[in-house]
């Protein structure tokens, strides 16, 4: 690897975010909620695109986005 590279490597590594370069590890966008029981499930845990159903009472979970994700939250 030439000086080039090793400084991209290097800038690649200084940013916030988790994955240091690589590409391979997802960063999470937010959680589903279910405020009635404050049951909380990161977006990476659930599979496909639907809210998740409360593991709870079984109502529908809304998304909330963390705030190191683009946009506001509230």
């Amino acid at each position: 690897m030439g000086l080039l590279g090793t400084l991209t490597e290097m800038l690649k590594a200084s940013t916030e975010s988790p994955d240091r370069g690589d590409g391979r590890t997802r960063q999470s966008e937010g959680a589903y909620w279910c405020h009635d029981c404050d049951e909380r499930l990161l977006d990476l845990d659930v599979e496909g695109e639907e809210p998740p159903s409360c593991p709870d009472c079984g109502e529908a979970m809304a998304f909330e986005r963390s705030p190191g994700s683009t946009g506001c939250a509230c």
